[in-house]
């Protein structure tokens, strides 16, 4: 059984998914499956390559914005912003947790301007805790 978990009416976020998750969010409407996870984090974990391909069988969207032990970069947030703007539907990302996922979606909807409090909350409600990462969020969300 999957763990999609929505953040927004658009934007989910999961642990790691399998090959038989993708038709399942094929099912419930996701368009795209972002992949945040570097490949060969987990060895034994479906890489980008098997998830892209069984992404394009179900007739989905993949992109991958891999996020590492190195953490975030505006470059990362930059990429999740142009996805979300093209985007044709609902996204689900992954990563091993869900977390870094999660991280990066905060980041880009704060630097766009969201309510802080809104991104810090749709977070807990899917199980999140941005606690740690608020003094960026608030950062970020003044550069607009």
């Amino acid at each position: 059984m999957s763990d999609f978990r929505p953040l927004s009416a658009d934007f989910s976020v999961a642990p790691q998914i399998s090959l038989e998750d993708v038709a399942e969010a094929r099912a419930m409407g996701f368009a795209m499956l972002i992949n945040n996870r570097p490949d060969g984090e987990e060895p034994s974990a479906p890489q980008g390559e098997d998830i892209a391909h069984a992404a394009a069988a179900e007739g989905l969207a993949y992109a991958a914005i891999p996020i590492g032990h190195a953490g975030f970069s505006h470059a990362q947030i930059d990429a999740l912003d142009k996805l979300l703007h093209d985007a044709t539907g609902p996204i689900l990302a992954y990563c091993r947790s869900g977390t870094r996922s999660t991280h990066l979606w905060a980041l880009a909807r704060a630097r766009a301007g969201d309510d802080v409090g809104g991104i810090v909350d749709a977070a807990a409600k899917a199980g999140y805790d941005l606690t740690g990462l608020r003094p960026m969020l608030d950062a970020l969300s003044g550069e607009k």
